[in-house]
C-alpha cells in the first residue's frame, strides 16, 4: 500500500497526465507526496469500490436493455435507435473501469492501461452525451411537431444516419483527449452545446404543454408528459454526471494558461479529479433509468418480447402434444400398447 500511495501521488491525474509537456522534477513530485498520502489513503480504496460497483450495476442494466431492445426484428422507431446506441455507449462505459481498476492498482505506472483509459473513457462519454441530447429532440419532434414536416425527420433511417455522425465525432473526440486545449473546445463543442440544447427544448416543450394542456384528450396528456419527465431527467443526469467534469476541465485549462500551473497539483486538484470522473462514470448506471422507467417504449418492447415467449412456448407446447399423440397412434397401428 506504500508504493502504491507514492506511486499515484507522483502522477496524481492519469487522465490530464499528458495533457500537457511540462515536466515535474523529483523534489516537487516528493513534496506532493508527503501532502496527499495521508488523503489518498482515506480514498483511493474507496474510488475502486466505486468503480467495481459501477462495472457490476452498468454491465447488468445496460445488457438488459440491449437484451429488451435488441430482441425486437427491426427497431421500431427513431428513439429506440437512439436507445440501442445509448446502451451500447453505457455499456462501454462499464467495459472500460477496469482498465481505470488496473490503472490505480499500478499506482499509475501502466501507460496501456492510462491510455485504453483515456480514449474509452472520453468516446463513450461523448457518445452518452450526444445520444441524450439526440433522444431529447426526437421527443421534442414528437410533441411539439407532431403534425409538421420537421416530424417526417423521425425516421429509423436518420436516426441510424445521426447514429452513425455520432460515434464518428466522439471517436475522433477521443484521439485528441491528451491535448489539454483540445478538452477544452471538446468541453464546448461536446457538453455546452448539448447542454444548452437540452435546457432549450425542455423548456419550449414545457411551454407548449402548459399553452395546450385543455386542448388534448387525456391519453395524449398522460404520453406528454412522459415526454417532460424524459426530458427533466436527462436535464438532471447532465447536472450530476457531465457538470462537474467539465466545470473542474475549465477551471483547469484557465489556471494553466493564465498561471502556468500544471493541472491536477494539489491534494484539492487530486480529490475534485477522483470525484468528477467518478461521477461522469456514474451516467452508464442513471442512463438506463430514462428508458426503463422515464418512458414508455421499454416497457412496451419488454412486454411484447414477454408475449412473444409465452406464445412461443404454447406453441412448443403444442408440438410435443401432437408429436406425443401422433407417436401413440402409430404404436397401436404396430400391434403395442404403451403406457405413459
Amino acid at each position: 500500500m506504500e508504493n502504491l500511495l507514492t506511486n499515484i501521488t507522483s502522477t496524481p491525474e492519469p487522465l490530464l497526465y499528458l495533457s500537457t509537456s511540462a515536466q515535474v522534477n523529483c523534489n516537487d513530485a516528493k513534496s506532493r507526496t508527503v501532502r496527499m498520502r495521508a488523503l489518498l489513503l482515506l480514498h483511493l480504496p474507496l474510488w475502486q469500490v466505486c468503480n467495481c460497483l459501477m462495472l457490476v450495476v452498468g454491465v447488468l442494466l445496460n445488457s438488459l436493455a440491449l437484451y429488451v431492445f435488441c430482441g425486437a426484428s427491426t427497431p421500431s422507431s427513431a428513439s429506440v435507435v437512439y436507445t440501442i446506441n445509448l446502451a451500447v455507449a453505457d455499456l462501454l462505459v462499464a467495459l472500460s473501469l477496469p482498465a481505470r481498476i488496473a490503472l490505480y492498482h499500478s499506482g499509475g505506472r501502466c501507460e496501456a492501461c492510462s491510455y485504453v483509459h483515456t480514449f474509452s473513457y472520453f468516446v463513450n462519454m461523448y457518445c452518452s452525451i450526444l445520444f441524450l441530447t439526440s433522444i431529447c429532440i426526437d421527443r421534442y419532434l414528437a410533441v411539439v411537431h407532431a403534425s409538421g414536416t420537421l416530424h417526417r425527420c423521425r425516421t429509423t433511417g436518420t436516426a441510424k444516419c445521426v447514429s452513425a455522425v455520432v460515434w464518428t465525432t466522439a471517436l475522433g473526440s477521443g484521439s485528441l483527449c491528451v491535448l489539454l486545449p483540445a478538452l477544452f473546445y471538446l468541453t464546448i463543442l461536446e457538453f455546452l452545446l448539448p447542454l444548452l440544447a437540452v435546457v432549450g427544448f425542455t423548456l419550449r416543450l414545457a411551454c407548449f404543454l402548459s399553452t395546450s394542456h385543455g386542448l388534448m384528450p387525456q391519453q395524449s396528456r398522460a404520453r406528454r408528459a412522459r415526454a417532460v419527465r424524459l426530458l427533466a431527467a436527462v436535464l438532471v443526469i447532465f447536472t450530476i454526471c457531465f457538470t462537474p467534469f467539465h466545470i473542474r476541465q475549465v477551471l483547469a485549462y484557465l489556471r494553466f494558461k493564465a498561471l502556468g500551473e500544471r493541472p491536477g497539483e494539489g491534494a484539492g486538484h487530486v480529490l475534485a479529479y477522483h470525484i468528477t470522473v467518478t461521477l461522469s462514470s456514474l451516467n452508464s448506471c442513471l442512463d438506463p433509468v430514462v428508458y426503463c422507467f422515464v418512458t414508455d417504449s421499454f416497457k412496451r418492447v419488454w412486454r411484447a418480447r414477454r408475449r412473444g415467449a409465452r406464445e412461443e412456448g404454447v406453441e412448443g407446447s403444442g408440438r410435443d402434444e401432437k408429436r406425443k399423440l401422433h407417436g401413440r397412434q402409430h404404436v397401436k397401428r404396430e400391434g403395442f400398447v404403451v403406457y405413459h
